[in-house]
């Protein structure tokens, strides 16, 4: 079968915030055809598609799955909409892109996967952070042996954004967001990272949950803001994790150090294109992005030249790029994080509920069903 070109694939976003629009633009960016967006009301979604120069917003959810013209849905609603949403794009026969959590919990989640892996359909679940170049090279560093054996993982990340009482966000309300605020919202894109890195997958936590913030517009908070989370790995690999919505002065801070036995390597998001390279008997190392000098899973993810910052945005649309290629293709690929992920990354955030709830270590329990990850 003859592949599709980008322009020949029709996608459709659900959810008008702040990351449905990224979403967009990183598919037109492709030049994948965006055919409209779906939004909590007709007029706010009427009232994004002018802003995005697109097509009229559709009338319904049920009205952009009924779209021949749809073979990509995006889902960036609200986390207790994604189960709703994803079950009915993949019925309607839909590839289907879910931003993170997958569902509010691993019931939702092994529910999708089941459904997407029957369906033949491409599913992804949007860990973006991957596809930074540079952390495409370190996974690629890991794989070839160049660190030695991995030891130790660390790192946090950290926002500001909800630091205040008057901060408020459907995040905050587990009815929308989920019994798991900080962690699930950010601490699931550091811990799917360093699953990423690392080969390997979390398999036991020690978690400390903290709300600081009781009450938000007298409203009881039931969520955390923050969290101090110790880790271990398949490969043997120990780990420590702080998570915060509530650090001042730190926007979007995610920073991880890996430690292996004969090297370690460290990046920060807020310099994305450079990594630190730490020896025992050399002089350490930055190394900035360049498609020269990068290993050939890094140069796949990267668009500009040496010395041309990528960034955020860019990170959507190489994670797409990848994606879109096995819808084109017809037959589901890898190098992507699929509802495989998604699902595993459930049952690690109820793991460290479950933690923190009984103040002891917790296994993360993947007894229920046996899950692959592409990588």
């Amino acid at each position: 079968m003859k592949s599709r070109a980008f322009g020949e694939i029709g996608a459709a976003v659900v959810g008008t915030g702040f990351i449905g629009v990224v979403h967009v633009e990183a598919l037109r960016r492709l030049g994948v055809q965006v055919y409209g967006v779906v939004g909590s009301s007709r007029e706010r979604a009427a009232s994004r598609a002018r802003e995005l120069g697109l097509p009229p917003a559709y009338e319904s959810f049920q009205a952009m799955l009924d779209d021949p013209r749809i073979d990509v849905v995006h889902i960036t609603s609200p986390n207790h909409l994604h189960h709703e949403h994803a079950k009915a794009a993949l019925a309607a026969g839909k590839h289907v892109v879910c931003e993170k959590p997958l569902a509010m919990t691993s019931t939702e989640s092994a529910d999708l996967l089941q459904l997407a892996e029957e369906s033949g359909r491409v599913h992804a679940v949007n860990f973006n952070l991957r596809f930074y170049p540079v952390c495409q090279h370190v996974h690629g560093l890991i794989a070839d042996g160049a660190l030695g054996d991995v030891r130790l993982v660390s790192g946090h990340y950290l926002q500001d954004w909800l630091l205040l009482d008057t901060d408020w966000n459907w995040r905050v309300d587990p009815g929308l967001g989920g019994d798991l605020r900080a962690v699930a919202d950010i601490g699931s894109h550091w811990m799917d990272m360093t699953t990423f890195l690392c080969g390997a997958k979390i398999t036991a936590v020690m978690a400390d949950l903290t709300t600081f913030i009781k009450q938000r517009n007298a409203r009881e908070v039931k969520t955390e803001d923050a969290a101090t989370i110790l880790l271990r790995y398949q490969n043997g690999a120990r780990g420590a994790l702080a998570v915060s919505q509530v650090s001042p002065g730190r926007k979007n801070s995610l920073i991880f150090e890996i430690d292996g036995s004969t090297s370690a390597a460290a990046w920060n998001s807020e310099r994305p294109d450079e990594l630190w390279i730490g020896h025992r008997g050399r002089p350490n190392e930055i190394l900035l992005r360049d498609p020269a000098i990068l290993n050939e899973q890094g140069r796949r993810a990267t668009r500009l030249p040496g010395g041309h910052a990528e960034g955020f945005a860019d990170t959507f649309k190489a994670l797409y790029a990848t994606v879109y290629r096995a819808v084109g293709s017809g037959a589901r690929g890898d190098g992507y994080p699929t509802f495989a992920d998604g699902h595993d990354e459930m049952l690690v955030c109820e793991a460290v509920a479950r933690s923190s709830r009984e103040q002891r270590w917790a296994e993360v329990d993947r007894s229920r069903r046996a899950v692959g990850t592409r990588k």
